[in-house]
């Protein structure tokens, strides 16, 4: 899958501060939404993909920048790219901005393991060939 994949995310009261803005944390939220959302666009259920082929995605790293905070009732764009694939992990891109205005940039490590081992998996080869 080339190119990044975007979701459009509104910010809802849920999702912001004492401060009036979105909470650190959220951001990543609405960056898994967006990888899923990839996923999905490819053709793999994240849910299917633990029930038959017994393999989980989990976050191994997380290296992000702030540069804007965004607020209630904004409207963002949070896209999700794939940057690197190994053997047994996948580097997602995410950057979150509002009206083309960089707010949060992350690159996300997700490391795929056997679910019932927790033990690291090889990336079957129908998923890697479809995030290319």
């Amino acid at each position: 899958m080339k190119g990044a994949f975007q979701i459009p995310v509104r910010v809802y009261y849920q999702d912001t501060d004492a401060g009036g803005v979105v909470f650190h944390a959220q951001y990543f939220a609405f960056m898994e939404r967006a990888r899923t959302e990839l996923l999905i666009a490819a053709g793999f259920d994240l849910a299917r993909i633990a029930d038959t082929k017994r393999l989980l995605f989990l976050v191994h790293g997380l290296n992000a920048r702030y540069h804007q905070p965004a607020r209630l009732n904004d409207l963002l764009s949070v896209s999700a790219e794939v940057v690197k694939m190994g053997r047994v992990s996948i580097v997602f891109r995410h950057r979150v901005e509002r009206a083309g205005e960089l707010l949060v940039e992350a690159d996300v490590t997700l490391a795929l393991v056997d679910r019932d081992r927790m033990r690291p998996a090889r990336m079957p080869q129908e998923l890697e060939q479809a995030l290319k």
